[in-house]
């Protein structure tokens, strides 16, 4: 009898159908084939086609599968019938949901909108969530950039029209050294690994700056351990190095940067500090070939960077000066800043010298004609193959803003910024500062906001004030505590509510922000706030409406649950508006859409904004005749125009679906996008695709796009004259002036030229470790650890402490230590690192769970073992005994300071000793129930 090979099917059947949409398992936003069988999902691969991640998919965006099928979900709207977090509600219909939440906000509306504060999370609709608010006409919305990268943000913005991230990204075609500052691993992390493949595969080197040698670090040629909150002293003293060595690229200053702009230097003038204008308010500069004055954008100027001018007896002298003055001084040399930034003098000048040499050793250049926005000619683009990369981790400081702008004059003095090989702008940026709004706060009953309540301040005018000087934000943005503040204070928002600072308010109304747990700092605190009843038993808050798809730890906190979907049964529009998914060779937006049916009574949280706008007759949302506009967030989408001819999507506009970017409503064009695989791209011209800022090509075909109205080139702005005007009204000049107790304060911080300054250490006596908690690339939101999947890669947290640590307290892997903070102490497992700064311990973010929450068993790891260090955190700095509330944030934009925070540790007992970390508090009663032990189902046959 002969051998029979077995039968093996190599071409089963996979699906029976494939929809294209977008994942939404972090921020990246990339491409998605989602197969499908009877019906159900079967499984998730990546896009090749998508200009994101090109059919690269991570583990999150695979595992989205267990997201659709979580036994967490919520299952139809709520009404709570017992206290505040006990978790008691009974199931309502839609019709009566709305009809309670209109009935809470239209009295608001009519007598004081601002009553009402309308806070998101993590969603990807804000220019949609603002344009609601803004009808409604509160002053309190915002979204929770403000915990988490407004420095990075606002910084890039004010510097050099944009930042990293969702802003640009390095030219990973052509760049030889890329250096990472502070980025963990969820942020933007499948183009990142994509682009670190790619340069590595060419022999390009990577340097990582991080306290932790994790993730992207891990790859990186050379680590940087530095001493958390001192990046930016490390980066000015490259800085100081490279100007010391005359290693910095003078031409692109003078040309496109405002470093040969002439500044008063008259010290009892009120425009000291600020800049030499024209009749017309352009800039100065002296033109090298004249030795005469002239507006930075003339035709055929050769600026100065050296001159001086005196008018009307005032001296005035350029921006380079004064950066010479300051970052020549020896208080920048490597071996003045070494010892604090944990990184040795010599390993300084060794980085200093390796950005220099590739620089403009390595230089080359791309044979492109370009013309400028002088209407200068070029005939070549010139390459400087050095890129950088930033995110959270140099900006949750206190002294992130200044940080963030050094690291842009590192790349700017350098030459790389929209350079061959450097960094480069994604659509809609590169756009000026005064491109964009000023924040809006006038308030008045059953009437719109005046405009959009975030923006860009130019000076004190711009600040949101009442009439009295009180804060007209709950959150205090735009206030003199924090004036720059252009996502708002997220993480203030409760605590100022409760403490009826500066006022009480009557309903908080948010999204997709667990901020009764991970998303909080001072988590116990908030909770106890949501809680609090006055004198009279009532809660000091009155009302909470919040929306989720998950029952989270936020759920039990609130007095109205609207459930939203998860994100393959919804329409989602990530729009040129908002936050796009442009790459800096193309302008790109994307939509997702129901590629299944809900099988519960839940809604899409956005067509619920459109169903209360409808229910309340809001402007914008309603005709003059009553009726409503839009139906739902699809018809929005679609049919909503910003402005003539711009709308949500980009692509496909016009009667034949055949305009770009600027165009009719088009009734198909969502059916145009999912035939497409969900996306758009519109791809910039050769000619314009670098030096974007004073590119004319660039600027025409931005126009074109409905980018903007017309050409806005612009210098850089290495001095930031919007930071200046602050600190000279602390200095006593202008009309509308600070209160006393933070006059020092902005004269020291908000200097116009980048500075590093010590964070507040007000209670930290005996408290000298540093902190710290980042993402993993396997989670994102806190819904990412009740996955099924991304549970078994991290079911729980240990505290990583380097081996010094461990050693001076008698540590070893699986000990339990006490951790302790001026605000709280935890009790966590620990685990040896070497890879880490050796004063600095640092978890997981988010893997920590409350017990009962997310439908996950009580004895989970999440609820045991698994822990926040949220809970050492607070909002608040210690009290100075001045009667003062001083939130711990960024005194200039109010980024939540997450990361300033210092420990100390000790041995709290042995692996047997202690069977659960603490705090722990009694398990929430959850809507939805536990899931079961085995999270199992059958698709297809």
């Amino acid at each position: 009898m002969t051998f029979q090979q077995p039968r093996v099917e190599t071409s089963p059947k996979v699906s029976d159908e494939v929809r294209q949409t977008t994942c939404y398992m972090c921020a990246c936003r990339c491409g998605i084939n989602v197969h499908m069988k009877d019906g159900k999902v079967a499984y998730i691969e990546g896009n090749r086609d998508h200009p994101v991640n090109k059919g690269v998919l991570c583990a999150k965006g695979s595992a989205g599968i267990m997201q659709v099928n979580a036994p967490s979900r919520l299952k139809a709207p709520l009404k709570r019938v017992g206290p505040r977090g006990s978790g008691e509600f009974e199931e309502i219909s839609w019709d009566e949901a709305l009809e309670i939440a209109a009935g809470w906000l239209e009295p608001i509306r009519e007598d004081d909108p601002s009553k009402l504060a309308f806070f998101t999370g993590r969603d990807q609709s804000q220019s949609f969530t603002s344009f609601w608010a803004q009808n409604f006409g509160t002053c309190n919305y915002a979204a929770h950039g403000g915990f988490c990268s407004v420095n990075m943000a606002t910084a890039g913005i004010y510097t050099m029209g944009g930042a990293f991230w969702e802003f640009g990204q390095p030219d990973w075609d052509h760049t030889k050294l890329f250096m990472l500052f502070g980025v963990a691993e969820d942020h933007d992390s499948n183009p990142i690994k994509m682009g670190i493949g790619k340069i590595k595969a060419r022999g390009a080197r990577v340097i990582g700056v991080n306290p932790i040698r994790s993730g992207y670090n891990a790859v990186a040629d050379d680590w940087v351990g530095i001493t958390p909150g001192t990046d930016g002293l490390f980066i000015l003293s490259l800085v100081h190095c490279l100007m010391k060595a005359g290693k910095i690229d003078l031409e692109y200053l003078s040309r496109f940067t405002n470093a040969p702009v002439l500044v008063n230097q008259d010290p009892n003038s009120p425009d000291k500090g600020l800049f030499l204008r024209d009749d017309h308010g352009a800039p100065l500069v002296i033109n090298r070939t004249t030795g005469k004055l002239a507006p930075f954008d003339m035709h055929g100027v050769r600026p100065d960077l050296g001159g001086s001018f005196e008018l009307d007896g005032i001296k005035h002298i350029t921006v380079f000066q004064l950066m010479a003055e300051r970052y020549l001084k020896d208080e920048y040399a490597p071996e003045a800043v070494a010892e604090r930034c944990g990184i040795p003098a010599k390993r300084i000048r060794a980085i200093a010298a390796e950005l220099a040499r590739v620089a403009f050793e390595e230089a080359f250049e791309l044979d492109q004609e370009w013309t400028d926005f002088r209407g200068e000619k070029h005939e070549k683009m010139v390459g400087r193959p050095v890129a950088m990369h930033s995110m959270r981790g140099v900006s949750a400081h206190a002294n992130g803003f200044q940080t963030c702008r050094a690291l842009h004059v590192l790349q700017i003095i350098l030459g790389t910024v929209e350079a061959p090989g450097g960094f480069r702008f994604k659509p809609p940026y590169p756009k000026p500062v005064e491109a964009h709004p000023a924040p809006h706060c006038r308030v008045t009953p059953s009437k719109p906001l005046d405009g959009p309540h975030l923006g860009f301040v130019h000076g004190p005018e711009h600040l949101a004030l009442k009439t009295d000087g009180s804060p007209a934000r709950i959150d205090k943005a735009f206030t003199w505590e924090n004036p720059m503040s252009s996502h708002g204070l997220m993480h203030m928002v409760i605590s100022n509510a409760h403490a009826g600072d500066p006022y009480k308010i009557d309903t908080l109304f948010m999204y997709m922000a667990n901020m009764s747990w991970n998303s909080s700092m001072n988590t116990k605190g908030v909770m106890e706030m949501l809680t609090d009843t006055d004198e009279n038993g009532d809660y000091v808050i009155p009302r909470i409406i919040y929306s989720d798809a998950y029952s989270s730890e936020m759920v039990a906190y609130a007095d109205l649950i609207l459930p939203d979907t998860t994100y393959l049964e919804r329409h989602d529009c990530i729009s040129l508006l908002d936050r796009p998914i442009c790459e800096a060779d193309g302008a790109a937006d994307a939509i997702r859409w129901p590629v299944i049916e809900p099988d519960r009574d839940v809604r899409g949280f956005q067509t619920v904004l459109v169903q209360l706008a409808n229910k309340m007759g809001l402007p914008g949302f309603t005709r003059e005749d009553g009726t409503a506009k839009w139906q739902d967030y699809a018809d929005y989408i679609v049919n909503h125009e910003r402005k003539p001819g711009i709308g949500p999507l980009a692509g496909f506009r016009g009667e034949n679906g055949d305009k770009v970017g600027r165009g009719e409503v088009n009734p198909e064009q969502l059916d145009k996008y999912i035939e497409n695989g969900g996306f758009f791209v519109e791809h910039i011209p050769d000619e314009a695709s670098y030096y974007k800022p004073w590119n004319m090509a660039y600027q025409d075909w931005a126009v074109n796009l409905g980018l903007y109205d017309s050409p806005q080139p612009y210098l850089f702005q290495l001095y930031s004259e919007p930071v200046r005007k602050f600190q000279l009204a602390a200095e006593g000049h202008g009309e509308r002036q600070p209160p006393e107790h933070l006059r020092e304060r902005l004269k020291e911080t908000m200097d116009p030229l980048p500075i590093w300054y010590e964070t507040d250490q007000t209670g930290n006596e005996g408290f000298t470790v540093n902190a710290l908690t980042q993402r993993p690339m396997a989670m994102y939101h806190s819904w990412g650890t009740q996955n099924a999947w991304l549970r078994q890669l991290h079911g729980r947290n240990p505290l990583y402490v380097p081996t010094k640590l461990m050693r001076e307290h008698g540590l070893q892997d699986g000990d339990w230590a006490k951790v302790s903070s001026p605000h709280g102490s935890i009790t966590v497992p620990v685990m040896e690192m070497a890879a880490l700064n050796d004063n600095t311990v640092w978890t997981w973010n988010a893997i920590g769970k409350r017990k009962g929450a997310w439908a996950l068993e009580e004895d989970a790891p999440e609820a045991t073992k698994g822990f926040l260090l949220n809970h050492l955190i607070h909002e608040l700095l210690p009290a100075r005994g001045d009667g003062m509330r001083w939130a711990n944030s960024d005194p200039i934009t109010g980024q939540a300071a997450w990361f300033d925070l210092k420990v100390k540790i000790e041995k709290a007992g042995a692996p047997e000793e202690i069977a659960e970390s603490q705090p722990a508090f009694p398990a929430l009663k959850s809507p939805v129930g536990t899931g079961p032990k085995e999270l199992k189902w059958k698709v297809g046959k």
